[in-house]
């Protein structure tokens, strides 16, 4: 992980994962999903473990 992780609001993480903000929002409330950062009323997502999420979804299939 870099020295400086780069930080995005929820809005990125649903156009980048193809998840609903309210799926995002109750995954939060539920204490499940993605990992994030609050301050205050402002809500963040590493990058970082955004694609961290997606590499562990990913589907290995045999070549043909």
């Amino acid at each position: 992980m870099s020295q400086n992780p780069r930080y995005i609001d929820e809005r990125e993480v649903a156009k980048i994962t193809g998840r609903g903000l309210q799926t995002l929002r109750n995954d939060r409330h539920k204490g499940q999903g993605i990992p994030y950062v609050k301050l205050g009323r402002l809500v963040r997502y590493r990058l970082q473990d955004v694609i961290d999420f997606l590499d562990c979804r990913l589907i290995q299939t045999r070549p043909l």
